[in-house]
């Protein structure tokens, strides 16, 4: 299973396009796929879009962790109608808490320096192994409908920004580098680098990193001084294992737009044009001519008339051609997908062929 893209049957499935669409085949048909966990977690008519042509890309866990210092405790609860999720971190040195409405998280977990120690004793010990086995059941399921991606949490330094502490505290405490953040950050790093040299040996060939890096929340020199050396132990640990890894970078991205050049990543996920990304279409591949761009049309292109809207895929696509590259919905389903959709499926039949031949 070495090929998560292994031949199938047919050749106008979405896997056998996608795949040779990585593979740096002429993209005669591009790709529109949507994230699994939209199809898990929005009550629309997806067969149906299906059966039209979108394809699904569907992710696995494949690291699984042992925290002996760690208990978590949750609980269920409505606030004004709306379903709240408390949950609780346990250690021996204190305990965390952080809340949720529906899906969006209220509180954090981090709110000072004494809550970066009682998070370092959580992580402290964490044994990490790997497995295939979620990635096959949901390989499985995609088919010739989609590929599946084996994914991995945030960078240390983007998931103690994006998930634990929050923007506000960890940009304070960043800036003059408080001990006990730099301590914990230090401890992930290490545990990052081992979570890498675990699926090296899996038979998988394509890695995610969640990042959502938006680099006006953190500035391009934090990102070379603590996200570029980690990128470049994990490139160098997955060196020669025939594995590639994809970022997902849907914000602004221009001013560090060179430093990713020199990075080995094979790919960027759902890189995401003007008005909410600050660099084109042929900017991108201008600067990155080797990567695949795993393009996601800006959420404000679905409120356009169908013929505008069409004549903008086919410029996306033009300037991301003639390979190496989708298209896809990864930020949100659009509101109106039941005449949406159709009409970027409608739009893309031949688009390649039209604009690359």
């Amino acid at each position: 299973m070495q090929d998560a893209f292994a031949e199938r049957a047919g050749d106008d499935n979405v896997r056998k396009r996608l795949r040779d669409a990585v593979r740096g085949k002429p993209v005669t048909k591009p790709v529109f796929a949507v994230y699994d966990w939209f199809v898990e977690r929005r009550s629309i008519d997806w067969p149906s879009l299906f059966a039209l042509g979108l394809g699904q890309i569907m992710h696995a866990d494949v690291i699984q962790y042992t925290r002996p210092n760690l208990r978590i405790v949750e609980s269920r609860s409505l606030t004004n109608g709306v379903a709240r999720r408390d949950v609780h971190w346990i250690t021996d040195v204190g305990e965390l808490h952080e809340h949720y409405l529906g899906e969006w998280r209220q509180e954090y977990l981090i709110k000072g320096l004494r809550d970066y120690v009682i998070m370092k004793r959580a992580m402290e010990d964490t044994l990490i192994s790997a497995t295939v086995e979620y990635f096959t059941h949901k390989d499985a399921l995609a088919g010739d409908n989609g590929i599946t991606v084996a994914q991995m949490e945030r960078t240390p330094f983007q998931r103690i920004q994006i998930d634990l502490a929050g923007l506000e505290r960890f940009s304070l405490d960043i800036a003059v580098e408080q001990p006990e953040l730099m301590e914990l950050l230090e401890l992930m790093n290490g545990q990052k680098l081992e979570e890498f040299r675990a699926i090296r040996a899996l038979p998988i060939e394509h890695i995610k990193l969640w990042e959502n890096l938006s680099v006006e929340t953190i500035g391009p020199l934090l990102y070379r001084r603590h996200l570029v050396p980690v990128y470049r132990e994990i490139l160098d640990i997955l060196d020669g294992s025939g594995k590639k890894l994809q970022v997902h970078y849907d914000g602004q991205l221009n001013v560090i737009s060179d430093d990713v050049a020199l990075l080995g990543f094979d790919g960027i996920d759902s890189l995401t044009p003007p008005p909410e990304g600050d660099m084109t279409i042929a900017q991108a591949r201008r600067l990155w001519p080797d990567k695949f761009l795993w393009l996601h049309p800006s959420l404000t292109c679905y409120d356009m008339d169908k013929d505008r809207f069409a004549g903008t895929l086919r410029e996306m696509a033009r300037q991301a051609g003639p390979s190496r590259y989708c298209m896809m919905i990864s930020e949100d389903v659009p509101p109106d997908w039941v005449r949406t959709v159709p009409w970027v499926l409608d739009a893309l039949a031949g688009i390649g062929l039209e604009m690359h031949n």
